[in-house]
C-alpha cells in the first residue's frame, strides 16, 4: 500500500522502517497533518497520524479528495479523529491498541494494518469504524469476535 506517516520523531523512523521491511510504500514526514501540509498525501491510500494530529470534517473531506481511503493513528485513542464525519466519507480507521506502547510495537501494529488492509482483511481490535465491516466473506474480525 503506498502511505504517508505524518508527525514521525526521529525515534520512530528506524522501528516503522524495520517492521515495515520495504513491503509498503512507506513515507515518514515530520510535519503536522493540516491543510498545508496535506499535499504529502496525493497519491496514497492510507494516512498514518499521531495522536497531536487533529483531524476534523474540513481535513477528513480534504484527505478523502486527495484520494485517501485509510487512516492508522500510532495511538490507543481516536479522540482526535471525528470518526463519523470518516464514516460519512468512507474513510476506514484503525489504531494500535495492543498494550506494547513501545516505538518497535507501535510500529508493528502499524505495519499489521497496513498489512491486513492490504489483504482485504478487517484489522480485528485495531478497527475503529463506527459500522460494521463489510468486507466480502468476512464473518468473524481477525481477532475471532463477530
Amino acid at each position: 500500500m503506498k502511505a504517508v506517516a505524518y508527525n514521525i520523531k526521529d525515534y520512530e523512523k528506524e522501528s516503522l522502517a524495520i517492521a515495515n521491511g520495504k513491503i509498503h510504500d512507506l513515507t515518514l514526514i515530520s510535519n503536522m497533518l493540516n491543510l498545508s501540509t496535506i499535499h504529502y498525501a496525493y497519491g496514497k491510500e492510507v494516512v498514518i497520524v499521531s495522536e497531536d494530529d487533529l483531524l476534523g470534517a474540513e481535513l477528513l473531506e480534504e484527505l478523502q479528495r486527495a484520494g485517501v481511503h485509510k487512516i492508522v493513528t500510532r495511538s490507543i485513542t481516536t479522540q482526535h479523529i471525528d470518526l463519523l464525519r470518516a464514516y460519512a466519507l468512507g474513510i476506514q480507521i484503525a489504531n494500535t491498541p495492543y498494550e506494547d506502547r513501545s516505538p518497535k510495537g507501535i510500529a508493528e501494529q502499524t505495519i499489521r494494518n497496513l498489512n491486513l488492509w492490504g489483504q482485504g482483511k478487517c484489522v480485528g481490535l485495531a478497527c475503529c469504524c463506527v459500522k460494521e465491516c463489510k468486507l466480502e466473506n468476512l464473518s468473524t474480525r481477525n481477532d475471532g469476535t463477530k
